[in-house]
C-alpha cells in the first residue's frame, strides 16, 4: 500500500510529497523545500522511514514546487521528471524568485525525462498513472494511483477552490475542462492532495466546490 506524506515549505506554503510504499521506494513529489531547516526537515523524514528515493517529478514547474529540485537531484542523484511543455516555466524560476524576492542560489536542473498523458510512475509495488491538467500552468500533470485511491493534483484542483489561471500560460476554460473530464470522473473516495492546503476528495469537491456545484 501506498503511504503519502506531505510537508509544507517555503514561503508560498506550497506542499511537498513524499510517496512511498512496503519496499521503502519512494518518490519525491514537487520538492518546495527552501531554508536548510525545509530541507533538513525532508532529509530527516526520508531517513527516519528508511527510504530510498528513487524518482523526483514535478507536477507543474512554478517557483514554489521546484526550489528544492537541485537538493533532491544532487542529494540523492535523480534526474527530474515532468512534462516538456513545462520547461519553459523552468527557465523562467531565476527571474520570477527575484521577482518575489526570494533566494534561489541553485536553480533548478533541465527537465532531465519528459512525461506525457498516460505515462506510468513505478516505483517499488506502486503504480500512479500520469493525467494531462493543463489550465494553471500550460502542462501541468496530476498523478492518480487508482490501487490506493488517491491523486496528486498539483495546484489544479484544491479544497473548496481550484487553481489561479492568471500566470504566463493559465487559462479558466482549460482548467475547468480538465477539472471536470479528467478529476471529476475519478471515484467520489479519490483522496485528493493538492500543491497547497489540507487534503480532500473527489466527492467532497463534487458536492462542495463553489466552482463546480451545479455542474
Amino acid at each position: 500500500m501506498a503511504n503519502v506524506i506531505q510537508l509544507t515549505f517555503n514561503p508560498f506554503q506550497e506542499n511537498t510529497y513524499v510517496v512511498y510504499d512496503d519496499t521503502k521506494e519512494c518518490i519525491v513529489v514537487d520538492p518546495g523545500c527552501l531554508f536548510p531547516d525545509e530541507k533538513a526537515e525532508l532529509l530527516e523524514t526520508i531517513h527516519r522511514l528508511e527510504l530510498r528515493p528513487v524518482r523526483l517529478i514535478n507536477t507543474h514547474c512554478h517557483i514554489d514546487h521546484i526550489l528544492g529540485n537541485h537538493f533532491i537531484a544532487t542529494t540523492f542523484n535523480l534526474v527530474l521528471e515532468a512534462h516538456q511543455g513545462e520547461q519553459v516555466v523552468l527557465d523562467s524560476g531565476v527571474q520570477v524568485a527575484s521577482m518575489y524576492q526570494i533566494p534561489y542560489p541553485d536553480p533548478s536542473p533541465a527537465i532531465g525525462k519528459f512525461l506525457t498523458a498516460g505515462d506510468v510512475i513505478e516505483f517499488g509495488e506502486t503504480r500512479l498513472k500520469a493525467i494531462f491538467t493543463p489550465g494553471h500552468s500550460p502542462a501541468s500533470l496530476s498523478f492518480y494511483c487508482e490501487k490506493d485511491r488517491f491523486v496528486l493534483s498539483g495546484d489544479v484542483l484544491f479544497k473548496n477552490s481550484i487553481g489561479r489561471y492568471d500566470l504566463p500560460g493559465g487559462n479558466l476554460q482549460t482548467l475547468m475542462k480538465n477539472i471536470r473530464e479528467k478529476l471529476m470522473v475519478l471515484p467520489d473516495e479519490v483522496k485528493v492532495y493538492s500543491g497547497h492546503g489540507v487534503a480532500t476528495t473527489i466527492g467532497a469537491e463534487r458536492k462542495g466546490n463553489p466552482y463546480l456545484v451545479g455542474e
